[in-house]
């Protein structure tokens, strides 16, 4: 068996903010409420390898793994995977924009596994994944559309 989840949401902000703002991975702390730090370990073109650290989870335990990440902005397609996959035998996120009258639906592809030594299951992570992803999405559209509404925009980093 493996765990599969597909989840979008519309936000009410121009493509150029949304993708921005979404893939710039340094500010993710900000963007996602669930992230405490992000360090970026190495950059090469569109692909980038970085470290993700959670905030303690209800047991004070800390999560933390090196994904890496591929950005195709003609497209308007991410693709991302776990190098270090932890408690996964393998996971691997899309991440898809497409423009729509008032906004830009952001969609999250989730494929993965669980190793067999996993503390949960691939049903109990799908379910997991699926109502964290409602909440974080919401959070991100929040935090787009007030920074729409401000004129904002994401850092330029370097490449």
């Amino acid at each position: 068996m493996s765990g599969h989840t597909d989840n979008s949401i519309t936000i009410a902000a121009p493509l150029d903010l949304v993708w921005d703002m979404t893939n710039d991975i340094e500010n993710w702390p900000q963007l996602f409420s669930e992230y405490a730090s992000v360090e970026v370990l190495e950059r090469k073109g569109d692909t980038t390898k970085f470290r993700l650290t959670m905030h303690p989870d209800e047991n004070g335990k800390v999560w933390s793994w090196v994904s890496e990440r591929t950005t195709d902005r003609v497209n308007r397609k991410v693709r991302a995977r776990r190098v270090e996959t932890g408690p996964f035998a393998h996971m691997n996120i899309a991440w898809e924009y497409e423009e729509l009258p008032g906004g830009v639906q952001m969609r999250w592809v989730q494929d993965f596994a669980m190793k067999p030594d996993a503390p949960v299951d691939d049903a109990w992570m799908t379910d997991n994944i699926n109502r964290n992803s409602r909440t974080q999405m919401a959070l991100i559209r929040d935090r787009l559309v007030q920074a729409a509404k401000e004129g904002r925009s994401a850092p330029v980093r370097p490449a």
